[in-house]
């Protein structure tokens, strides 16, 4: 008799697994997404496979010091730690779903302990109470007949895939953060000398109208205009030294460090790139972090609508308990205590107030969400792409023009002073060259920043920064 419960148990488990071939779940495929052609909005189009995204961070940027503290950033940022957390977390997770083919097996020992009554049938049997004694193991199994635990499996690496690429689009991001703040260092550093000159030239002016009031060729307005430009150029001073104290405090934020001041080259040190190749605009699906997330996003959404399609078609279930059991303690671990029981189940779900039938349109509509995203990501990666390309071309361009205009202005401040000494000019015509010359000289430094930004900007947008 044992035998042939045991036959049948074997029989089952073999046709369980055998009909495993016949899977419910559908094989994910990437749709098809016409908004990968022509994203960039270019004339100049890419002839060959080559895209700025495959090039390290490290042969991009030429600033040693840079190049330390991106390396510093990417070990200490609270935002890449705290998303590394995260792929740990999404990892044990996935090593769950792949464990979702094995059977369940718990084991409990217990001591019961009853009071019957006198008059009842068992308790003058067991003379009023009973205690039994039991040591056993369950083992359960469900079969994977319609795929939905592969389909879970796949979902749970999906989740897992789709926080590594989140973690390398905050790798991303940081590495252009980090860049861009530096620069705005060395920014500010120009922009501190090139007022701090300015500020002991007008001081000398001063002194020289000062000198030509005395001799009667101006009179003291001109003396208090001066001195207005001079503190006009000491107050400026004071607001570009608290944005570099405050720019300070950010970058030591992004290198995980408490606030502090930071060394740094000098911008006539930084070389701007201007010939990044953008590569096909398809390569923005296996570069742009985001977007790989996004993809993942829609993958877990597809796997788990072919876990609740599943959930319409009936479970196979094996279980199994064995053990030990016992009226006396003495005879509680014995070959006659021995007992199990082998159950085969199929269950067909009928009737359950809609649950499953919500639970699959939820899916779907969450899955058509995904998909939406994801050609929404590759819309957004496409026109910031186009943006930092013609921005890169257009601040190149504009950074030829103010220094064409810084030359002209300081030539006209040359000739404005020699022009008042001679008395060939007024002390307005000075004033008017000198500003504009400073605004002139400051505007260079902004326009070449935001040519350096502006090559982050389109490095980034590619997907480069996390290799």
């Amino acid at each position: 008799m044992k035998r042939t419960h045991i036959y049948k148990f074997i029989l089952l488990t073999v046709i369980a697994v055998s009909v495993q071939s016949c899977f419910v779940a559908k094989n994910y495929e990437r749709p098809e997404l016409e908004e990968a052609e022509n994203l960039y909005r270019t004339d100049n189009l890419p002839q060959d496979s080559i895209s700025a995204a495959d090039i390290s961070w490290r042969d991009l940027f030429s600033d040693p010091l840079l190049e330390t503290y991106i390396e510093e950033g990417l070990q200490n940022n609270i935002d890449i730690r705290i998303a590394l957390q995260q792929v740990m977390a999404a990892e044990a997770y996935m090593k769950q779903g792949k464990a979702g083919y094995l059977p369940s097996l718990n084991g409990s020992s217990t001591v019961t302990h009853q009071e019957l009554s006198a008059n009842s049938q068992f308790g003058s049997f067991f003379d009023g109470s009973l205690q039994q004694y039991e040591l056993s193991a369950n083992l359960s199994w469900e079969a994977d007949i319609w795929g939905k635990i592969r389909s879970n499996r796949r979902a749970t690496q999906a989740t897992y895939l789709q926080t590594v690429a989140a973690h390398k689009a905050v790798k991303t991001l940081l590495v252009a953060e980090i860049a861009s703040t530096y620069y705005q260092l060395v920014a500010l550093d120009a922009q501190l000398e090139v007022t701090q000159e300015s500020i002991v030239n007008r001081n000398n002016s001063l002194e020289t109208i000062k000198a030509l009031k005395e001799a009667g060729n101006v009179n003291q307005v001109a003396v208090d205009q001066s001195a207005a430009q001079l503190y006009s150029a000491q107050a400026l001073q004071v607001d570009i030294e608290e944005a570099i104290f405050q720019t300070e405090n950010a970058f030591s934020i992004l290198l995980g460090r408490t606030a502090q001041g930071f060394e740094r080259n000098s911008l006539d040190d930084q070389t701007v790139q201007h010939d990044l190749q953008v590569g096909f605009s398809s390569f923005l699906l296996r570069n742009r972090p985001d977007i790989m997330a996004a993809e993942y996003g829609l993958v877990n959404a597809f796997e788990l609508t072919n876990v609740a399609r599943s959930s319409f078609y009936p479970s196979v279930t094996l279980s199994a308990t064995g053990g030990f059991q016992s009226l006396e303690l003495e005879n509680w671990i014995d070959t006659r205590s021995i007992f199990a029981n082998l159950v085969g189940g199929l269950t067909q779900p009928i009737f359950n107030q809609r649950k499953i039938r919500t639970q699959y349109e939820v899916a779907k509509a969450q899955q058509e969400e995904a998909l939406l995203n994801f050609k929404k990501s590759l819309l957004v990666a496409g026109q910031e792409v186009s943006d930092a390309l013609y921005t890169l071309d257009a601040k190149t361009e504009k950074y030829d023009y103010r220094v064409k205009e810084v030359e002209a202005l300081r030539k006209a401040e040359i000739n404005s002073e020699e022009l008042l000494n001679s008395g060939f000019a007024n002390y307005l015509d000075l004033l008017t060259a000198r500003q504009n010359a400073l605004n002139a000289e400051l505007n260079v430094i902004d326009t070449k920043l935001n040519q350096l930004q502006a090559v982050i900007t389109l490095y980034r947008s590619l997907g480069g920064g996390w290799h």
